[in-house]
């Protein structure tokens, strides 16, 4: 197994033969990570592969086609498993030290089950279109003698003793994994450990998160196949700004069993890939029942092969009315405006519809999201609140400050979120949104736009089936994405009225560049306002609690984060007045 870093040898961040305690707060070596697991590794840049490097000669553009079109050709004996994995890896190590997708590359290992997969095909026992295709999990997914690092310094030395419900299945049906992908810090924090994925894009800018390295790898051409998690977008906000595919399944449709959690009421785990076709394939594969995770064990059947011919005549459009997009960028609103026309064009019909504010419901998935993330972490931060990084460890600490009154609302919104969607998907087939409200920013710049007016976050709280697919580029030719929200269980209908939609555009088609592009004008400071949530009220708040380990520095840093969420939970509270004034039963007597 080899590891993609750098230049220092051990966990540490000494150079070789020195000695240190101090843990980094700059990007680790993933060399560091391989030693201190107790695993050899050597660095592939370095060392290459020969038999790779002459596939890639010849095989090149094996790297470029889908994985169906790999699986056609390989059931039938066109190509080889191993020339695929052997492509693959030789443009791993030509890309990725530009992108910074990988944390480890499963290089023998995946050798020898491409091999493996080879002779069985051979000897007539095909498993199906995922038999010696390769795959690369979001660095959450356990997979047995792998490590696995969250993207955190905290699980330095972990090797996964079994693989992930997931994993299983996917080995299962013969595919072959190819490595463990970059991601933020236990999928909230940043990437600091093992550095920046980059967008292929524009390498200056994001991929989202914290899926980072599926959607970067995939728009690089690196992989096909990959999968990833999303509890408040990190699927679908890492699909948009990639120019990629992902899904956020159904809740319960695939176990999150070996997969480290965030939130275990609004964790998914879900597939990505470039196409449509390819998603749907993925999902496949690692769909079923689990009694590991009790919410896969009520699922209908499931078919999601998809009809190209089936199209989109009679499917029943849901489209927000102009001013649920205020503040969105005019790029992005023109392109999802412009696709759903074309859906109109292809036969579907587009009706208005009424959503609920989106700030409430972004407010609530981060506070549900982070109490039960920061229920996880508790004994973590107690024991290494220092080796956690501060984006990680102030953002979820933070959580800590929200009261049981405001915990309450965030469920109550929840609630009502849900019905309202699940009222919308009575009268139409899917709802469209922007998947973002706007393009990929410079990986050091602030957002362009609050993360308040966020079309994932309330979608997260309702557990429906969501996709984010291609639907254009901005001028500075960045990725636009849409989403397609589905009833419950409806996933095919979502991946179906996508896949319609992608076979009349060209979007999915388009290469990225892998190099550096220009930089937009950083947005316009906003006037700072007196703030309601200061350092002292959160110090306050932590020493009530018994955080004795949040800083004055911490509290500096959380109580700005605290701020936008407090107020929007405060203006839902008056909203939920206003729909249900009456007060409740004990208040009534």
């Amino acid at each position: 197994m080899d590891d993609l870093s750098g230049k220092k040898d051990s966990i540490s961040g000494e150079e070789p033969g020195k000695k240190g305690t101090e843990l980094l707060e700059t990007p680790i070596s993933r060399r560091g990570f391989i030693k201190a697991a107790g695993i050899a590794g050597v660095g592939v840049a370095a060392t290459g592969f020969p038999g790779a490097l002459r596939a890639a000669e010849g095989k090149a553009d094996l790297c470029f086609l889908q994985a169906s079109e790999l699986a056609a050709l390989i059931k039938k004996g066109e190509i080889s498993p191993v020339e695929v994995v052997e492509a693959l890896l030789a443009r791993i190590v030509e890309i990725d030290d530009r992108i910074r997708a990988f944390i480890f590359l499963n290089r023998e290992q995946a050798l020898e089950e491409a091999r493996q997969a080879e002779k069985e095909i051979r000897q007539g026992q095909y498993r199906g279109p995922l038999h010696g295709i390769p795959v690369a999990h979001k660095d959450l997914f356990d997979v047995s003698g792998l490590p696995t690092t969250a993207g955190s310094k905290v699980l330095a030395g972990y090797i996964a003793k079994e693989d992930s419900a997931v994993a299983a299945r996917l080995r299962q049906a013969g595919s072959v994994c190819l490595g463990k992908l970059n991601l933020w810090e236990f999928a909230s924090g940043s990437m600091e450990v093992f550095g920046d994925a980059r967008n292929p894009w524009n390498t200056e800018m994001i991929t989202g998160g914290s899926s980072s390295g599926s959607a970067a790898a995939l728009a690089a051409h690196l992989i096909p196949l990959a999968t990833g998690t999303d509890t408040g977008g990190s699927v679908r906000g890492p699909a948009h700004n990639c120019g990629i595919v992902g899904l956020r399944p159904s809740y319960g449709r695939v176990s999150r069993s070996g997969v480290i959690p965030l939130s275990w009421t609004l964790d998914h785990a879900g597939p990505m890939a470039r196409t449509v076709a390819d998603t749907a394939l993925l999902l496949q594969g690692m769909t079923g029942p689990d009694p590991k995770d009790p919410s896969t064990l009520g699922q209908p059947p499931w078919d999601f092969s998809l009809s190209p011919k089936e199209g989109l005549k009679g499917k029943r459009i849901g489209f927000p009315p102009a001013d649920y997009f205020k503040g969105v960028d005019p790029e992005v609103l023109r392109a999802v405006q412009t696709a759903v026309k074309e859906m109109e064009r292809l036969g579907a019909s587009v009706r208005e519809i009424d959503l609920p504010p989106t700030g409430y419901g972004a407010a609530a998935s981060w506070t549900i999201a982070y109490t039960e993330a920061f229920a996880f972490h508790h004994t973590g931060f107690g024991r290494h609140w220092a080796t956690y990084t501060p984006a990680f460890r102030r953002r979820i600490a933070s959580s800590a400050m929200v009261s049981a009154e405001e915990c309450a609302v965030a469920h109550r919104v929840r609630q009502l979120t849900t019905a309202e969607y699940l009222r919308v998907l009575g009268q139409v087939d899917v709802i469209v949104t922007p998947t973002v409200s706007h393009a990929a920013f410079p990986i050091k710049g602030p957002s362009p736009l609050s993360d308040m007016l966020n079309f994932l976050r309330p979608v997260s709280l309702t557990g429906l089936p969501a996709l984010s697919l291609p639907c254009g580029f901005t001028v500075a030719g960045l990725p636009i994405g849409m989403q397609l929200v589905g009833r419950p269980w409806e996933d095919r209908m979502v991946l179906q009225v996508g896949q319609a939609y992608e076979q009349s555009t060209d979007w999915h088609k388009r290469l990225a560049p892998i190099k550096p592009g220009p930089l937009p004008s950083p947005p316009p400071k906003t006037p700072a306002k007196e703030r309601k949530v200061t350092a002292q009220y959160v110090m306050d708040k932590a020493k009530l609690e018994g955080l004795d380990y949040i800083t004055p520095a911490d509290a500096e840093a959380i109580a700005p984060m605290l701020e936008p969420i407090r107020e929007q939970l405060g203006l839902a509270r008056q909203w939920l007045e206003k729909l249900d004034p009456k007060p409740w039963p004990p208040l009534a007597l």
